[in-house]
């Protein structure tokens, strides 16, 4: 008898247990259960803050839930950075992130207090934009192949802002360096406006800086832009060469923004964020609101992201460590 009643108890819990997992599989929240946050690393109206909030609305028309973004500046981006590299992987808590930034202080002597390449999994790109080599009109040059010719008949005299010490501005200047053999002197600055402004007002002679930066100045009789640095035209700047065009092969740089989750999300929630954003980057309206940036609306998948994140970070230790050795 207590062995027939042993055996129909374990009958019964066998199965009852396919049903509690069942239960509990149906009372597990669903993703995304509250506001989804991006925490962009630097101040409002840069262009990172612009690439989070062109595709803020539309992640949150899609997933059913409020995205917001959140800015969190301070030390170059590394704040901003860190505070979601060091976030709960639930899929709340997201970066916006300039990758070249990120893949420059990442090869820096002083890193950050996380590794890129491991505290971070790519959801996505969202926004591509090209940067340009700008001089000022004062000094009379009209071309690409007019600036060489200066800067190496006068090596170490001719001066590149940029927006500070180590940042993408300063690296494109020293990667174009690096490929045309000219010698220049960086001067740096706290920003691309300040950088900007003394371009303007000629007490710098040059700038390589992002689209959105210089396309304001455009028509300006201060300075001249002289190439887009990307393979091919700027579509808000159709009548500026591309630099490869202007005679300068083998110099491709581009300021890309990408989403980033802390490493541990779940993969479901990455690929359910990165299908949004590709959702999104497809819609006319935020293609043209990117566009009105200066910039390209790109998504690609997970597996994309992390390809491009981990070029990032080997092209950009190759420029630093010649940077080093100048």
């Amino acid at each position: 008898m207590h062995a027939i009643r042993r055996a129909a108890c374990f009958a019964l819990l066998t199965l009852a247990v396919p049903g509690l997992a069942s239960a509990a599989s149906a009372a597990a929240p669903a993703w995304p259960g509250e506001p989804v946050r991006i925490v962009v690393p630097f101040p409002p109206g840069g262009a990172t803050d612009a690439a989070a909030r062109v595709y803020a609305q539309r992640l949150g028309e899609t997933l059913g839930q409020s995205v917001v973004v959140e800015n969190k500046s301070g030390a170059g981006g590394e704040i901003g950075a860190e505070y979601v590299a060091r976030a709960r992987p639930d899929g709340y808590t997201l970066l916006m992130g300039a990758l070249g930034s990120l893949a420059i202080h990442a090869a820096l002597p002083d890193k950050p207090n996380y590794d890129l390449g491991q505290a971070f999994v790519g959801v996505s790109l969202a926004t591509t934009m090209p940067m340009a080599i700008a001089v000022n009109e004062k000094t009379g040059i009209r071309s690409v192949r007019e600036l060489l010719d200066r800067a190496r008949a006068h090596p170490g005299e001719m001066t590149i802002g940029s927006g500070g010490q180590g940042t993408s501005q300063h690296m494109a200047g020293e990667l174009f360096q690096t490929i045309t053999g000219t010698r220049l002197v960086h001067v740096p600055y706290r920003g691309s406006g300040p950088a900007i402004a003394d371009l303007l007002g000629g007490q710098i002679d040059m700038v390589i800086d992002t689209m959105a930066a210089l396309s304001g100045q455009a028509d300006s009789k201060r300075i001249r832009i002289l190439a887009v640095t990307t393979d091919k035209r700027a579509a808000a700047l159709p009548d500026v060469p591309t630099i490869s065009e202007a005679g300068v092969q083998g110099y491709t740089v581009a300021t890309t923004y990408a989403l980033l989750a802390p490493a541990g999300t779940p993969p479901g929630v990455v690929e359910r964020l990165s299908q949004a954003m590709r959702e999104a980057a497809s819609q006319p309206a935020v293609r043209a609101a990117a566009a009105r940036l200066g910039t390209e609306a790109v998504a690609t998948t997970p597996a994309e992201t992390d390809r491009i994140i981990h070029e990032e970070i080997k092209n950009w230790a190759r420029v630093v460590r010649a940077s080093a050795n100048r």
